[in-house]
């Protein structure tokens, strides 16, 4: 049982679109993600998703709606909702997921998946525009 300083923790990171784990309960992963512009149009099948605002302003875009958050604001994404985030400015985010849930079809970041102060990526940047749309071949 340790602490966790997340304010320390966020020194650390050094990309965005990344997320690290930071702890874990009850079969779910704490992780923090420091994000800065657009995420593309994805679909998280079968399980929600928990963002807890930290820092910054994150708007989440729906095919009918938007939601802005700012700090302290809290809100969860209904599975199979396809959605896609923008962050103008620097965004802090907390999340919780399941421990199986990978928000990426790259490798992991690490080879040791046991250790939870590895990143594990969120997004491949390299696929996608500057809209956050992929990119067309």
């Amino acid at each position: 049982m340790q602490k966790v300083n997340i304010a320390e923790k966020f020194r650390v990171f050094d990309k965005y679109w990344q997320s690290k784990v930071v702890t874990e309960f009850n079969g779910q992963h704490i992780k923090l993600a420091k994000l800065k512009g657009e995420f593309e149009w994805h679909v998280h099948k079968g399980e929600d998703e928990f963002y807890l605002m930290l820092k910054g302003q994150l708007i989440i875009g729906f095919r009918d709606r938007e939601v802005t958050l700012n700090e302290g604001d809290l809100f969860v994404i209904p599975a199979n909702s396809e959605h896609r985030l923008t962050a103008r400015e620097d965004v802090h985010l907390l999340l919780v997921d399941p421990t199986a849930t990978s928000h990426s079809d790259a490798p992991p970041a690490t080879s040791d998946p046991s250790d939870p102060s590895q990143p594990t990526p969120i997004v491949k940047p390299s696929e996608t525009n500057k809209t956050g749309e992929a990119k067309k071949s």
